[in-house]
């Protein structure tokens, strides 16, 4: 074939011509971003833009948070809290150098006012059980199955001396917090319904996980237990909250007055 007429059919077949068209584009075809019209263009840059923005200003609050304590930490603390929790809050005790070996429990006993002014003391409820058992199997538990307790127990404690001695304003809302945390999960129990329960008392019981068979550690195994002071229960910390039982209504009994 003549040479001339091979490079005739070349250019025809780059160019599309004498194909119906079904020849290589002349230039190169955008991608991406820029495949797109123009509008579309400008909204695919302002999400990535906004995108980019929230992961860094994350990234900035999660490292305040972990980070010691700086001006910045000093100064917009209170931000960053309210950014971190509770849906981002950060944990390590997993790997720390000395992982905790032990289980925590919060328990509660309520004192009661039978028929004819008589007084009893229920016992011992594991309330932490309650929370374990609605957590078990659930794919999707609560934060306040997960937390409530223990970071209502962390409080008063951070809030309160070794002999629990309220320190200021943090510490009286912290046993506050924990008295209507009591008394709501009293009143969920069905033996307890309608009873006029007047005072409250919780206890934190430590148990050390047991060290694994194949291991030669020996730990203790007794559980320890912290009780905390018996609290008045109030109108207040009542689920109802405005509703006065009925002996609260006439006025206290002989036996309250003497106390």
């Amino acid at each position: 074939m003549d040479a001339d007429v091979e490079r005739d059919i070349d250019a025809d077949v780059e160019t599309g011509v004498g194909t119906g068209g079904r020849g290589l584009p002349a230039g190169p075809a955008g991608s991406g971003i820029m495949a797109l019209s123009l509008p579309y263009q400008v909204v695919a840059a302002v999400a990535l833009a906004v995108a980019g923005v929230f992961v860094c200003v994350h990234l900035a609050m999660v490292f305040l948070h972990v980070a010691p304590s700086n001006t910045l930490t000093k100064r917009h603390g209170q931000a960053v809290d309210d950014w971190i929790y509770p849906e981002f809050e950060q944990n390590w005790k997993l790997f720390a150098p000395n992982p905790l070996q032990q289980n925590v429990s919060v328990e509660v006993r309520a004192e009661i006012v039978t028929a004819g002014d008589g007084r009893r003391t229920t016992d011992w409820i594991d309330l932490t059980a309650q929370d374990t058992a609605a957590i078990r199997h659930n794919p999707l538990p609560s934060h306040t199955q997960q937390n409530e307790l223990r970071r209502a127990v962390d409080f008063y404690l951070n809030s309160h001396s070794d002999d629990d001695r309220p320190n200021g304003t943090r510490g009286h809302l912290s046993e506050e917090y924990m008295r209507r945390i009591a008394m709501l999960r009293l009143d969920g129990i069905a033996s307890l319904e309608g009873a006029d329960v007047r005072r409250v008392q919780l206890r934190a019981v430590t148990r050390p996980v047991p060290a694994p068979r194949w291991s030669t550690e020996q730990n203790e195994v007794n559980p320890s237990y912290r009780d905390f002071p018996w609290w008045k229960v109030t109108d207040a910390d009542r689920p109802d909250g405005d509703t006065r039982s009925r002996t609260d209504a006439v006025g206290p009994s002989r036996g309250e007055a003497g106390r």
